[in-house]
C-alpha cells in the first residue's frame, strides 16, 4: 500500500496520508486516537472546526451518514479485500455476522454483535475514505459526549418526544443548528434518544486494522468479483459490450417503463397522508405549474415506494418483467459492494423505453449481438480495477460512460459538468480527452440547473483530504470539478488503448480512442460556497432531476450507435 504522496496537495494533507498508510501497516490495531491531531491540523473541508472545542454537526452528520448504524457499539474496524482474507486472520466466517450498511456508502460490512466490524474494500481509496471516515466520527462523538454531561442537558433528552420545546433546547445546548439537530433526528428515527445517552454514557476509543493491503490482494478480490459476473452471464466473452458506470436504478427505469406502468399504484402512494409534499408537487406537475418531468417523478417515488414495508407488491413483478426485456441484476457476493446489471440491446421493447431516449426506430437492434454492462459506481482506484478486468474479459468494449457526482467550485447543486480535461490525483496525470457529450446533448432533459461543457476536473484520493489551499491551486488552474473516478477510469482506458502501462506524472493524449468515452457529473456539493450538500444525506428529487438529464442522454448515445452498427 506504498504511495507517491500527490505534490498538489498541501503539506497537511501529505502528513496526514503519510502517516496513517505508515501506521497501517503493523499487524496490530491502529488507535483512532494517533491520526486525531494530523486529521485535525488537515483543515479539511468537511471538518473545518476539527480542532474546535464547539461541535462540527455537519461533519459529524457527514460522517454518521457513511458509516454504518452499528457505530455506537464498534471498537476495532478491520478492512479485509474478501472473506477468505478474514478468515486466514482468525475472523472466521465473517459473513455468519450481521450484515450491516451505511446510508450514504456502499460497502460490504458485517458486525459480530459485540465489538468487532469487518468491511470489504476494494482498493487503496476504500482506506482513504474509512480512515478520516472513522476519525471524524470519533472527534465529534467525544465532544458531544463532553456537551452532554450537565445534569440539564441530560433531562432535555429525557423530554424528547414529548415536549416540543426539547429539540430547540437541545440544538442550543449542542451549540448547533436546529435544522441540522432535525435532520440527525429524522435519521436516528425513534432510536434518537437512546442514541444520546449512549453517547453521554462513554466517548469512542476506535482501533481499525488493516489485514492486507497489497495490489495483488485487490486484483484478487476484483477477478473474484469479475467471474461471479461471467459465471452468471457467460455470453459476456462473445458479444460486444457498451461499460457504463452509473447507478443502479437511472439506466433501468429508463429501459423497463415499469415505473410508468405503475403509474396508478405510486401515485395511490403519493396521495397517502405522510406524503403530502410529493402529493403537491405531483399536482403542481399536473397543472404545469412546475417545470419537472413527470417521468422523473414517477422514477423518485417508486424508490420511495420501494423503501417502504410495501415493497413486495411490486419488487417480483419488476424483477420478472426485467428478466422478460433481457436484463439481469447480478449482486456482488462476498467482495466488494458493486452490483452489476446486463442488458440485452436486441430484446428491448421500444414501448416500453423512456420516449426521450429513443433515437428512432429500434426495430434494427433485433440483429443487435451487443450488451450494455452496467455496474454501480465505484469508488476512487476501484474503477480503474474494474474497467481493466472488463477490458481484459469481454471480446469488444464498444463505448465506456462515466456518469457520476462531484463537486463544483463554480456551479451550484443540480448543474451538469462535462469536462474534457481530467487531472488524477493517483497517477499524476493529466489526461486531455474527446468527450462524446456535449451541452447540447444533456440540456433538453434538465429543468433545473445548468450544463457546464468544456470543464475541466480532477480526481482526488478521498473526500476528507481536501482543504483550501488544495482547493486553490486548482481552481487557480481552472479545475472547477471534484471527483473520484475519472482519473482511475481514464488510465484503464489508455492501457485499453497503448501497448503498455498507464505513465505517472505525464500529460496524456487519449483523442483518437477506437471505442466511444464519455464522462458526466453532476454537482452534489459546493465546497467552497459552504453550502448545502446532496452528498450529506440521500439523494433529493431536487438531484433527480441531473441524475435523469445524465442517463436519458448515456442511453440516447449508445442506441444512437448501435443503431448505426447494427444498420
Amino acid at each position: 500500500m506504498e504511495r507517491t504522496v500527490p505534490r498538489t496537495s498541501s503539506e497537511e494533507v501529505e502528513l496526514y496520508l503519510r502517516t496513517y498508510t505508515s501506521l497501517l501497516r503493523t499487524t496490530a490495531e491502529v488507535r483512532i486516537r494517533t491520526l486525531e491531531e494530523v486529521h485535525a491540523g488537515m483543515k479539511s473541508l468537511l471538518h473545518r472546526s476539527a480542532r474546535e472545542p464547539t461541535l462540527d454537526m455537519s461533519a459529524f452528520l457527514y460522517a454518521l451518514s457513511r458509516l454504518p448504524g452499528c457505530m455506537p457499539e464498534v471498537r476495532l474496524v478491520v478492512l479485509g479485500q474478501s472473506v477468505e482474507v478474514f478468515a486466514r486472520t482468525g475472523f472466521g466466517d465473517v459473513q455468519r455476522w450481521e450484515q450491516v450498511s451505511a446510508q450514504a456508502r456502499r460497502r460490504r460490512c458485517f458486525f459480530d454483535g459485540a465489538e468487532t466490524l469487518a468491511c470489504l474494500i476494494a482498493s487503496r481509496s476504500d482506506i482513504d475514505d474509512v480512515v478520516p471516515l472513522l476519525t471524524a466520527f470519533q472527534i465529534e462523538w467525544n465532544k458531544l459526549h463532553r456537551l452532554l454531561q450537565p445534569a440539564p442537558v441530560r433531562a432535555i433528552i429525557d423530554r424528547l418526544g414529548e415536549d416540543p420545546a426539547a429539540l430547540p433546547e437541545l440544538a442550543e445546548a449542542l451549540g448547533a443548528g436546529l435544522d441540522e439537530v432535525e435532520r440527525w433526528q429524522g435519521r436516528a428515527g425513534i432510536g434518537f434518544g437512546d442514541l444520546l445517552r449512549k453517547i453521554a454514557v462513554a466517548p469512542r476509543n476506535l482501533a481499525v486494522r488493516l489485514l492486507s493491503g497489497s495490489l495483488s490482494a485487490y486484483r484478487r478480490a476484483t477477478s473474484a468479483w469479475w467471474a461471479h459476473i461471467e459465471h452468471t452471464c457467460p455470453e459476456l466473452r462473445d458479444r460486444p459490450v457498451y461499460f457504463v458506470s452509473s447507478n443502479t436504478h437511472s439506466l433501468l427505469n429508463l429501459i423497463s417503463g415499469f415505473a410508468l406502468n405503475a403509474r396508478q399504484t405510486l401515485i395511490d402512494f403519493v396521495g397517502l397522508p405522510e406524503n403530502q409534499e410529493l402529493f403537491r408537487e405531483w399536482q403542481d406537475i399536473q397543472a404545469r405549474q412546475v417545470q419537472s418531468s413527470e417521468q422523473n417523478f414517477l422514477y423518485y417515488v417508486l424508490r420511495k415506494y420501494q423503501g417502504t414495508h410495501q415493497k413486495r407488491d411490486l419488487r417480483a413483478e419488476q424483477q420478472a418483467i426485467e428478466r422478460q426485456m433481457g436484463i439481469l441484476r447480478i449482486p456482488s457476493e462476498g467482495y466488494f459492494d458493486v452490483e452489476a446489471q446486463i442488458v440485452y440491446l436486441a430484446r428491448l421493447d421500444a414501448q416500453r423505453v423512456d420516449d426521450r431516449a429513443l433515437p428512432d426506430d429500434l426495430t434494427p437492434l433485433l440483429r443487435s449481438d451487443a450488451l450494455i454492462l452496467n455496474i454501480d459506481y465505484p469508488l476512487g482506484l476501484a474503477a480503474y480495477n474494474i474497467l481493466t478486468e472488463v477490458a481484459e474479459n469481454v471480446r469488444e468494449i464498444l463505448g465506456v460512460y462515466v456518469m457520476g457526482k462531484a463537486a463544483t467550485l463554480n456551479g451550484v447543486l443540480g448543474d451538469v459538468m462535462i469536462s474534457n480535461v481530467v487531472h488524477d490525483e493517483h497517477s499524476q496525470n493529466t489526461y486531455l480527452f474527446g468527450n462524446c457529450f456535449n451541452a447540447a446533448d444533456v440540456s433538453p432533459y434538465l429543468a433545473y440547473g445548468s450544463v457546464l461543457d468544456n470543464q475541466k476536473a480532477v480526481s482526488v484520493l478521498g473526500t476528507f483530504l481536501q482543504n483550501d489551499r488544495y482547493m486553490e491551486v486548482f481552481y487557480r488552474e481552472g479545475y472547477t470539478d471534484i471527483e473520484m473516478e475519472a482519473g482511475p477510469y481514464l488510465s484503464a482506458v489508455y492501457e485499453m488503448y497503448r501497448p503498455q502501462r498507464h505513465p505517472v506524472n505525464e500529460i496524456v493524449n487519449l483523442y483518437g480512442l477506437p471505442f466511444d468515452l464519455g464522462i458526466i457529473h453532476y454537482a452534489s456539493d459546493t465546497p467552497l460556497k459552504w453550502g448545502r450538500s446532496l452528498g450529506a444525506g440521500s439523494l433529493s428529487y431536487f438531484g433527480m432531476d441531473s441524475t435523469y438529464a445524465c442517463s436519458v442522454a448515456i442511453l440516447r448515445r449508445i442506441l444512437c450507435r448501435e443503431l448505426a452498427r447494427t444498420s
